[in-house]
């Protein structure tokens, strides 16, 4: 497992559109704060499939002579973040593979905590992987021989894998959406002329005029052809309840996003109402840590009466700084990425809303450079719990030892960031936000609580709470 922090993949997939690569390329960029190092589209014609994949962003990647190969009606697309496998072509998805019952591609989204299990089996009985990531072991399952037809063959594969999973696959015929029996990613249906629409987030639907119909349910696996919509259920865990992660509401989904009919953008202005009122503070200005941060700071300012302002610039153009996996490249890339406004800063008492700290290294070269430009006292809060426990589920924390929270109590986080005063959002002030939204749906807290909704295997928790030549904290 990597120490980089990594964020979920994005998946997009369209069925019946005269445009659906073009509209699959559009949906993908939507969906480019998922995942930054690969993607890939695969297209069918209702006879085979088809795909080009590459390293990079989505403009980077797909040009229009690469559109024009792979114009069809139906197409699936990924993101990727590198959660589980390298960052190499080989490790980009969709997963295609031809098997004896024809073709078949798989892009999925989240972290199978089975998956050594599952390929030490296989490749025990002589099987091949051409990948490192946990994805491919889906592919085999599929592949399985005793199966008359694929919808069988998908439906005990899921009998058979744990943990973290969005999927999109995709054969000549038909597209098949799956989300785990607890729905740790979020994964939607929407219409567009006609043609069904599943993306990982509502933005993509609304960037191509979609209608948002509704959330993918955990458990569900649901069948695209040219008939239309088959909804089964796969097999479900004994006691298993719903545990969306509550991480995609506090910082990876867009915030012009829904999950699960909610207002990513008003579950965010939540939370900064109620930071502001668990630690409030004595100070002349509110700024955000642009983008995440921006609707927690308004609820903050909003609550306290604090105006709010601009304190840091973002330049657009830098990658999300903590992908970077060298503590010096990453405190490079806060000075390229953000730039303190002076008028705001200077002589003031600056209350700062961040939606995360993780290591704390980015953290402290924003109180460094807000103190360089004149800031008369620095007041950190975090819209969400103090990070202490790694997550095995799809968003790849790094070990234990390198997460701030898991290793020094607040006060000493606060002389470590050089900070007057930290104050976090309490667990239970987090989970009252979403309470307030008339939400039941029951969330995954494992990153903040240590209480993970599915067990986990006693190699998985050593590799990652340990990690290579680290001690346990």
């Amino acid at each position: 497992m990597s120490s980089e922090i990594h964020e979920a993949c994005g998946l997009f997939g369209i069925y019946g559109h005269d445009e659906a690569v073009q509209l699959t390329f559009n949906g993908l960029f939507a969906l480019q704060h998922r995942g930054q190092e690969g993607v890939g589209i695969v297209s069918s014609d209702r006879q085979s499939l088809k795909t080009y994949r590459g390293l990079g962003l989505v403009s980077e990647v797909f040009h229009p002579e690469e559109l024009a190969r792979l114009r069809n009606p139906i197409a699936i697309g990924h993101v990727r973040y590198s959660t589980t496998g390298s960052s190499t072509l080989r490790n980009t998805q969709p997963i295609l593979v031809d098997y004896w019952r024809g073709q078949v591609a798989v892009a999925h989204n989240g972290n199978l905590v089975n998956a050594r299990e599952l390929r030490d089996r296989f490749e025990q009985g002589g099987s091949i992987f051409q990948t490192t990531t946990d994805s491919e072991t889906i592919v085999h399952l599929i592949a399985r021989p005793g199966f008359r037809e694929n919808r069988e063959a998908i439906l005990d594969a899921m009998k058979h894998i744990r943990g973290a999973y969005c999927l999109l696959i995709l054969t000549p015929r038909e597209m098949v959406a799956v989300r785990d029996s607890q729905g740790f990613r979020p994964l939607c249906l929407g219409r567009l002329a006609g043609a069904y629409v599943v993306s990982s987030e509502t933005c993509a639907l609304d960037l191509l005029g979609a209608t948002y119909v509704r959330d993918i349910e955990p458990g569900e696996v649901l069948f695209i052809d040219d008939w239309g919509l088959d909804s089964r259920r796969g097999a479900a865990p004994d006691g298993a309840a719903p545990a969306q992660c509550i991480f995609e509401n506090i910082y990876f989904a867009r915030p012009d996003s829904q999950l699960s009919s909610e207002s990513v953008h008003e579950f965010r202005k939540r939370l900064g109402r109620r930071l502001a009122r668990e630690h409030p503070a004595q100070a002349d200005v509110v700024i955000a840590v642009p983008d995440s941060g921006n609707a927690a700071a308004l609820g903050f300012s909003l609550e306290s009466g604090i105006p709010l302002d601009h304190g840091f610039i973002r330049n657009h153009y830098v990658g999300r700084t903590f992908i970077d996996p060298a503590v010096k490249g990453r405190g490079r890339k806060v000075s390229m990425k953000l730039n303190p406004v002076i008028e705001v800063i200077r002589g003031q008492r600056v209350v700062v809303v961040d939606d995360s700290i993780v290591r704390g290294v980015t953290t402290l070269e924003k109180v460094k450079r807000l103190r360089a430009v004149g800031a008369k006292e620095i007041h950190m809060r975090v819209s969400c719990p103090p990070i202490r426990h790694p997550c095995f589920f799809g968003i790849d924390f790094p070990t234990s030892s390198e997460l701030i929270a898991a290793r020094h109590d607040v006060e000493h986080i606060r002389r470590i960031l050089e900070v007057d005063s930290l104050g976090y959002l309490s667990l239970e002030g987090m989970l009252a936000c979403v309470s307030q939204a008339g939400g039941t749906r029951g969330y995954c807290t494992a990153c903040f609580s240590g209480r993970y909704p599915v067990p986990v295997p006693e190699h998985l928790t050593k590799e990652i709470l340990e990690g290579p030549g680290c001690k346990r904290p």
